[in-house]
């Protein structure tokens, strides 16, 4: 019954895999579009003068949460229903305010003296920063302390989202990168598949190995969409670099294979991917494209689409995954990631209340929900895993499964007050470099000083 259930929420998870996927990293300045477990009343900030909520003493409670997009995202209303269900005391009321926006209307309804919200889900890390900044989000440290939750089961993203040593969210969804590969061109080159430990050196090689530049044959050994993402942030996964250090140096070796795979015909031009506005997907499913860099809500995407019809399965059907290449000495399973939080407001008058909602959401129980709809919970825990790995149309190799287990994970976007404006110049710099019309040298200098004024370096 869990198979069936689960493949009939895909064609519905679909729609909301892909356009969290192009709305948050697609942009490649994230944004995109996480999980702890048991009921804990947490302490309430502000010196205890806070009134105990109802939900303490076990009284009926209603707690308004702000979502978007509730028709098309499956996952709102199955979170909704699972806690109602544990919880017969507390009823979850949820407001909609649609996607488009949603952080800009969000930031100006909390501003706003009638704001009711008690918990708000949170979508990006710059609209997390503009809320932070308006006093608008309560901070959580001494609720997470009392309720013992172990931060290092994110993967060390609470480190990238603290303000000034405190938490404000915690995540209960999770899309990270990984590489898609296309079995079928593999096989025919006789060539071995992707592996889960593979360095960016053998990764090119794979990639010069399987590409044919025939013409009417033409095979990529590897595709990069026009994102930012899908080059510059190679250069964080060592764990020694960031978007917002203001020198990009590190840059230059990826932006350099990338571009040598462009002229060696491996890779498909930025220039003509830019003009002709090919989406990864058709890329993909088109069946020339051995290997394709892409986050995981492709996952739900691709099995879909697959059953569906709408892909060719004889060109994209015998597919799987591995994690992403790692630089030499660096841990394989470190990858890019990119969050949705839970948080609790200012205004709340039902902190503890709204808290154990956070909690939960964030936690095992809501990440067995979030799997069960086909969507990765920030907290992967084994049984997640398994659903997951059990969608009807999942790969059914060891190493794909294993690619789901994330070692270490960086966000595109790390907290900073001026993280927008970083990106407008990193990504205004990417084009220039991958369009030709600046060198790699010339554009890494133009970021480091442009972000230089910024930071005021």
């Amino acid at each position: 019954m869990r198979k069936k259930l689960l493949s009939s929420l895909l064609a519905v998870t679909m729609v909301t895999g892909l356009l969290a996927g192009c709305g948050g990293s697609g942009s490649g300045d994230s944004g995109k579009d996480t999980t702890a477990p048991a009921t804990t009343e947490a302490a309430t900030q502000g010196g205890g003068d806070e009134t105990p909520t109802t939900e303490s003493a076990g009284e009926d409670v209603t707690l308004k949460w702000a979502i978007w997009d509730k028709d098309a995202t499956p996952y709102w209303i199955a979170l909704q229903e699972a806690y109602e269900e544990s919880h017969p005391n507390v009823k979850i009321e949820m407001v909609d305010l649609g996607s488009t926006d949603y952080m800009t209307v969000l930031a100006t309804e909390l501003s706003g003296s009638g704001s009711e919200f008690d918990v708000v889900t949170v979508k990006d890390v710059p609209g997390y920063a503009t809320l932070v900044s308006k006093n608008t989000l309560e901070p959580l440290d001494d609720y997470i302390s009392k309720a013992g939750i172990d931060l290092s089961q994110y993967g060390g993203v609470d480190s990238q989202i603290s303000v000034n040593g405190s938490l404000y969210e915690l995540p209960f969804r999770n899309d990270f990168w990984v590489i898609f590969y296309n079995k079928d061109i593999f096989d025919a080159a006789g060539v071995s598949y992707p592996t889960n430990d593979m360095t960016f050196e053998q990764y090119d090689e794979l990639a010069r190995q399987v590409a044919d530049d025939t013409f009417g044959q033409q095979v990529y050994g590897t595709h990069y969409h026009t994102w930012r993402s899908a080059v510059q942030l190679f250069g964080v996964l060592d764990g020694k670099h960031n978007i917002l250090s203001g020198k990009y140096d590190f840059f230059k070796p990826y932006y350099e294979m990338v571009l040598k795979q462009e002229d060696d015909h491996i890779c498909r031009n930025y220039a003509d991917l830019s003009a002709e506005g090919l989406h990864y997907s058709a890329a993909f499913s088109g069946g020339d494209v051995a290997m394709l860099n892409m986050g995981s809500w492709f996952i739900s995407t691709l099995i879909s689409n697959i059953q569906s019809g709408e892909y060719d399965s004889s060109l994209c059907g015998n597919w799987g995954m591995v994690k992403y290449p790692h630089a030499e000495g660096v841990e394989p399973g470190s990858t890019l990631g990119t969050i949705t939080g839970l948080a609790v407001t200012s205004v709340s008058t039902k902190k503890d209340a709204a808290f154990d909602f956070v909690q939960w959401v964030s936690g095992e129980e809501g990440a067995k929900v979030m799997a069960g709809t086909g969507n990765f919970p920030a907290l992967m825990t084994d049984e997640a895993l398994d659903i997951i790995c059990g969608l009807d149309g999942f790969p059914s190799d060891a190493e794909s499964k294993e690619a789901l287990k994330v070692s270490n994970l960086y966000l595109e976007v790390p907290y900073a007050e001026n993280v927008s404006e970083i990106n407008d110049v990193l990504d205004t710099y990417h084009k220039a470099i991958m369009n030709r019309e600046m060198t790699i040298d010339e554009g890494i200098q133009a970021m480091n000083d442009e972000v230089g004024k910024i930071l005021g370096q």
